[in-house]
């Protein structure tokens, strides 16, 4: 029960985390300081999209929902929960490609509207 309920946490997270790195850069208008660890958010969940990496909390809830007795899965998660959602079809390597180009097009809009503000 303690795993199963670990690895619900872990998806959770996996999804603000998605969250932050999408969106993170609207909380600099608040709070300044997030600046530091959104960049490297955003840099590492555009490579990971991109490139197909496995981000470090897949293997992690896939170990908790084994150790539940629960079937756990291959890919990454934006595969296994998102994609079906978003994407019900096959897709191709170019799309993970231009999801990581929107991710990064998103936040430069938004970091040049805040630095453009922050100067005035």
């Amino acid at each position: 029960m303690l795993f199963r309920i670990a690895a619900d946490l872990i998806v959770l997270f996996h999804f603000v985390f998605i969250l932050f790195v999408l969106f993170g850069s609207i909380l600099l208008f608040k709070w300044r300081w997030l600046v530091w660890l959104h960049i490297p958010s955003v840099i590492w969940g555009s490579l990971a999209i991109m490139l197909r990496w496995i981000c470090p909390l897949t293997p992690l809830e896939n170990w908790l929902r084994y150790s539940a007795g629960e079937e756990f899965y291959t890919g990454s998660f934006i595969e296994r929960y998102l994609m079906p959602v978003i994407y019900p079809s096959e897709l191709h390597q170019n799309l993970f490609v231009v999801m990581g180009a929107g991710v990064i097009i998103v936040n430069l809009i938004v970091y040049s509207i805040w630095l453009g503000r922050r100067h005035k």
